[in-house]
C-alpha cells in the first residue's frame, strides 16, 4: 500500500515525540522490552515509535503513553479549551456547529 508524503514539520514532530517517549521510559528505569510487553507490541514497533517514524499507529502511541503514565498529560495537551488558541476560538464562536460543511 503506498504511503502519503509526510511534511518535514510533521517528521520533526514525530522525531521529537519519539525522543520524549524514550526519555520518559528511561527516567522510569524501564527497558524497551518491559514497555513493549506492557503495551502489547513488539520491541521493534516501540523502537520505530522512539525513532519517530511517523507511520506508527495512533493506537501504539496511546498504549505506550498509558504504560508510561503520561496518557492524561497527552490528552490535557490536546484539550482545545486549555490552550490560548482554543480559548480564543471559543470566544469567537460561542457555540460549536454540529457539522462543518465544505
Amino acid at each position: 500500500m503506498p504511503t502519503r508524503p509526510v511534511s518535514s514539520r510533521s517528521r520533526r514532530a514525530a522525531h521529537t515525540l519519539g525522543e520524549y517517549i524514550t526519555t520518559f521510559r528511561k527516567l522510569q528505569g524501564l527497558t524497551a522490552a518491559q514497555v513493549a510487553d506492557r503495551a502489547g507490541i513488539t520491541r521493534t514497533t516501540l523502537r520505530r515509535l522512539e525513532r519517530g517514524e511517523p507511520n506508527v499507529g495512533l493506537d501504539v502511541f496511546l498504549e505506550v503513553c498509558r504504560v508510561l503514565g503520561i496518557l492524561d498529560f497527552v490528552l490535557e495537551g490536546m484539550n482545545p479549551y486549555e490552550t490560548a488558541l482554543g480559548q480564543s476560538l471559543a470566544e469567537q464562536n460561542l457555540t460549536l456547529p454540529k457539522r462543518v460543511r465544505q
